[in-house]
């Protein structure tokens, strides 16, 4: 016999396990609790998702017909109740549930911890809208940190190009998600500021549950971007996907292509708003010139022109009349300060020490210090005797 007659397809395989998964009665209603992950919602009303603990996951899937009696909307992170059957789709081989109903079962952990941090970091002003950076008019460099393959790159560089032929990317390759992917973009971070590498930085990286955006969610990350010098545009996951990161950047773009328009102005609309400045620059100096013509004109036919002397001489008359009222103040002010001048010299001449000491008086002084107290000297001291017509030594006895 011959192993080709022994062999069956494919097809029969995955055939002949649903048929025995379908005749398990306990697989047809089964009650499944878990932690959604990689929740799909798609176009159709159908939703695809993962249940999963701590050491495994399955697949899911509710129709349309079921999803629309839901009471909340299902998302990553949720612990939830799910009942349905199990069974297997045939083209890919792989069985899951179908789920014919869900109730909420608490939130995830890493739900839970992305809500803690989010609260912490608000308190300590991390998401304050005053101190966020501006974005640079037009920057010459744009950092991007993501990863080194993949579309999100090439998408920024086909959209900024486009928009600016002259600006540069400068990719500094960083892991997205998995272990220590976190620690590697806080130094990415880190490193483009120390060495000022960029005008902006995108932090970018393209869609995912909550366990793949996990390290834009972690602490070590947003205190590099809260600390950063260069500004920051995050542009993580899709528009409906939020993270930490999103949240302490200067700014939050949907997606990664959003995040080069927003960093990257459009040059050739730069040019039509020029070319439109300009149109309108002429047409106010087209006025303006008409309007300074009839001035002109206006001007020809005034007195001034007429008798232009006339005007000259009443100018020359109100001159004088100023300079005669200057020097009449300046004159005045003159004989106030000269009056204040001598009080001031007599008053500080009689608070001369001169004066003091041709009164009688004497200035003691002992190493050339002012003798103020009888406790300073001693017996045998030699001090110093200052008189009004020098200075005499004494001896203490």
């Amino acid at each position: 016999m011959k192993y080709a007659d022994m062999a069956i397809t494919v097809s029969d395989l995955n055939q002949y396990i649903k048929n025995k998964i379908a005749d398990d009665e306990y697989l047809n209603n089964v009650l499944v609790k878990g932690e959604i992950s990689n929740f799909k919602n798609h176009y159709t009303g159908h939703m695809y998702f993962t249940l999963k603990d701590e050491n495994c996951l399955i697949k899911c899937i509710m129709f349309k017909s079921y999803a629309q009696k839901l009471n909340f909307m299902p998302k990553d992170g949720m612990k939830v109740m799910a009942f349905g059957s199990v069974s297997v789709f045939e083209r890919d081989g792989v069985y899951q549930i179908y789920v014919k109903a869900m109730e909420e079962d608490g939130l995830g952990d890493l739900y839970t911890k992305y809500q803690q941090l989010k609260q912490k970091l608000e308190k300590e002003g991390f998401f304050d809208e005053n101190i966020k950076k501006k974005i640079p008019l037009m920057p010459k460099v744009i950092g991007v940190l993501t990863s080194q393959t993949g579309s999100v790159i090439r998408d920024i560089i086909n959209v900024s190009t486009r928009r600016n032929p002259n600006v540069v990317i400068r990719l500094l390759p960083v892991p997205v998600q998995g272990e220590g992917a976190s620690q590697k973009i806080a130094e990415g971070i880190n490193y483009m500021n120390e060495n000022n590498l960029a005008d902006v930085l995108i932090l970018a990286r393209g869609g995912g549950s909550l366990e793949d955006l996990w390290p834009f969610n972690e602490e070590i990350v947003a205190h590099s971007i809260y600390n950063s010098k260069i500004p920051i545009i995050s542009a993580v996951g899709h528009e409906t996907d939020f993270t930490i990161s999103d949240f302490v950047a200067d700014l939050r773009a949907p997606t990664p292509s959003a995040a080069a328009e927003l960093a990257v102005p459009d040059v050739y609309e730069l040019k039509q708003k020029i070319n439109t400045y300009q149109n309108r620059l002429r047409m106010s100096l087209l006025k303006k010139v008409q309007l300074m013509k009839l001035r002109y004109e206006k001007c020809l036919s005034s007195s001034v022109f007429k008798e232009p002397t006339r005007k000259i001489q009443e100018a020359y008359i109100k001159i004088d009349g100023y300079i005669k009222q200057l020097e009449n103040l300046m004159k005045t002010k003159q004989e106030k300060e000269k009056t204040k001048y001598i009080k001031l010299i007599a008053k500080l001449d009689a608070y001369s020490p001169l004066k003091t000491l041709q009164r009688g008086y004497t200035i003691a002084e002992k190493n050339g210090n002012i003798i103020k107290s009888k406790k300073e000297l001693n017996k045998d001291d030699i001090i110093n005797l200052k008189l009004c017509d020098g200075d005499i030594q004494a001896k203490i006895l």
